[in-house]
């Protein structure tokens, strides 16, 4: 989806249709085109999965549930589209797009677990990567030809493409679920990805350092990010409408590693697979623990405190040893970031940073525009039009 005074929406994963929302002077947004997608490869229905949209040539890209990719050309009044190639970029469902205008390439992951990228002059293929899982999302650096691959098995890797190969660089690993959405900030050089495990990571790329951030602030998984550089705040909506406006513009701390032990670190009890210890104490093992806050491992009775840490991503009461959790003051539980409910499943998000509007699409076939300014920082926001 894009927004300024149109709106592009797909609606799937039933429909085969494409519609261009045209903003009249009422206010309100009716379709100017609307658009139902032909099956010309791997013949059968072909619902709409994954899109695309270059503002500046007016080109869309629509995948499709058949793997095949269609381009379209925007007339200059959003009245009319006209079709201009079927790329046959994948054998399985489409699962993200991009375009990069400079190279004229088409990139695409899908769930046959490749990402393609395809020349856009002459509609053939230029190269192919296969994963071990299918690719759930994709983002790519025009200027260094890079590309992010999340995929279903909680992944990302990272790709550099060539005119007819690719070589990968390195894999990132800290999702403890699918990914499934990506976000890059080439000025920053910052990577967020967001999984089916309600988390979200920053993976500082540029600093060369390894450093990582945990944000943990939605109660279901992660559909869509956002990153806003000039002010340094990350939007991220969720499968059941929760909305999170990160601070970013902060020195956060990074979540320890959790330690391993055969015995509680703070009371030395043994753990119920210590049998060794158990049998020289005469005790029975525990149950093992984490606290998220240190990282040490730790029973029941060493960590009977729950509280929140925004410094450290937690939002939520957690876990934490009683010596750790004495040692969080009442300022420490100031929370990052503000929640909003967006009352809809929502399944995808864009925004227009420039003029602070969001829209979001839900598995209930609704498609809504936010105007985030308000919570998107006053720096932005000065000089915004009305709605």
């Amino acid at each position: 989806m894009y927004v300024l005074t149109t709106v592009f929406s797909l609606l799937f994963p039933q429909h085969r249709t494409i519609r261009v929302w045209l903003k009249r002077d009422s206010g309100q947004y009716w379709p100017s085109i609307y658009h139902t997608m032909s099956c010309k490869y791997n013949a059968g229905e072909a619902p709409c999965s994954a899109m695309a949209y270059h503002h500046d040539s007016r080109r869309i890209f629509v995948g499709q549930d058949n793997g095949a990719i269609m381009e379209f050309h925007i007339s200059e009044d959003f009245n009319k589209m006209n079709f201009v190639k079927t790329y046959p970029a994948h054998q399985n469902r489409v699962s993200a797009i991009t375009f990069c205008l400079t190279s004229e390439w088409v990139i695409s992951t899908g769930h046959d677990k490749c990402i393609s990228w395809m020349c856009t002059r002459s509609g053939s293929m230029l190269g192919r990567h296969y994963f071990t899982s299918w690719a759930s999302c994709l983002q790519y650096d025009h200027e260094t030809q890079h590309a992010f691959v999340g995929d279903y098995s909680g992944q990302i890797t990272l790709l550099k493409l060539e005119q007819n190969t690719c070589s990968v660089i390195t894999t990132l690993k800290g999702h403890e679920g699918s990914i499934t959405s990506l976000w890059w900030d080439p000025v920053q050089r910052l990577l967020f990805s967001g999984a089916s495990d309600h988390s979200i990571i920053m993976w500082d790329i540029g600093g060369r350092k390894g450093r990582t951030l945990l944000l943990q602030g939605h109660h279901d998984k992660v559909q869509a990010i956002c990153y806003i550089q000039l002010t340094r705040q990350l939007v991220s909506c969720s499968a059941d409408g929760g909305i999170a406006v990160w601070n970013m513009d902060i020195s956060r701390e990074e979540a320890p590693q959790w330690l391993e032990s055969d015995s509680c670190q703070k009371c030395e009890q043994p753990f119920f697979w210590n049998i060794k210890q158990m049998w020289d104490t005469k005790t029975l093992g525990l149950r093992q623990h984490h606290c998220r806050k240190c990282g040490q491992a730790v029973c029941g009775k060493c960590s009977t405190k729950r509280s929140s840490y925004p410094i450290m991503g937690f939002e939520f009461q957690v876990r934490v040893c009683d010596s750790c959790f004495e040692s969080i003051k009442d300022e420490d539980r100031t929370s990052l970031a503000t929640f909003h409910e967006g009352k809809h499943n929502i399944s995808h998000m864009s925004m227009d940073i420039s003029r602070g509007l969001m829209v979001t699409c839900g598995s209930d076939r609704i498609v809504k525009i936010w105007d985030m300014t308000p919570v998107v920082g006053c720096s932005l926001a000065t000089g915004f039009s009305s709605r």
